[in-house]
């Protein structure tokens, strides 16, 4: 019997929530420590997001991405069924709270359209397929910025919230990649995603 997308992210939730602080700091130092799985072109501007409840910390990714060059953004939460906005950001600045709570740069960051965009998750199947927490703010996002232009999205994860299969729906945005501490999932080359350990 098939799980919902409710309870396939209340289970990844929970073995995410299960890992202890020091598994995390270190997943997040080994993303940071292997990079992205491709060349970073100077001046790439690359999205993060600020870690909420037990999500992988990419701040340690960002700052090493900083130092190769890229420009760096945060996402801005506007309204339910909304894209979400980005603007620019600095590993020092004092972000503020948004409206959901997540820090976010002041609005007087200036806004830009990321070429890369690393995405929080709740759970990831091996054909790029997310789940993330129901509101829909990343699907919405890459379906409306690629119309402008195409976006890398890189899902960061522990491997933990790896499970079989997302019951993706046709509005589900699939991944180009997903991070692990342990393995990197390239969904864009084959029908059936390959796994590169490291």
């Amino acid at each position: 019997m098939s799980n919902s997308k409710a309870e396939l992210r209340a289970k990844a939730l929970a073995k995410r929530d299960a890992l202890s602080e020091k598994k995390r700091a270190a997943a997040a130092a080994k993303l940071a420590k292997r990079g992205l799985p491709f060349e970073l072109l100077p001046g790439s501007i690359v999205s993060g997001y600020s870690p909420i409840r037990s999500e992988i910390d990419p701040m340690p990714l960002l700052t090493k991405l900083a130092e190769q060059g890229a420009k760096l953004a945060l996402p801005c939460v506007t309204a339910r069924g909304q894209s979400l906005i980005f603007r620019i950001f600095h590993p020092n600045d004092r972000l503020m709270l948004g409206p959901l709570g997540i820090p976010e740069p002041s609005p007087a960051a200036a806004e830009v359209i990321p070429d890369i965009m690393l995405t929080p998750l709740a759970a990831f199947d091996r054909l790029g397929h997310r789940i993330g927490y129901g509101a829909g703010h990343y699907d919405f996002t890459f379906a409306h910025l690629r119309k402008a232009k195409h976006i890398v999205g890189i899902g960061l994860a522990f491997a933990a919230q790896e499970i079989e299969a997302v019951p993706a729906l046709s509005h589900d945005v699939a991944l180009d990649y997903v991070l692990t501490e342990s393995d990197v999932f390239d969904f864009r080359s084959s029908e059936v995603a390959h796994s590169l350990r490291g």
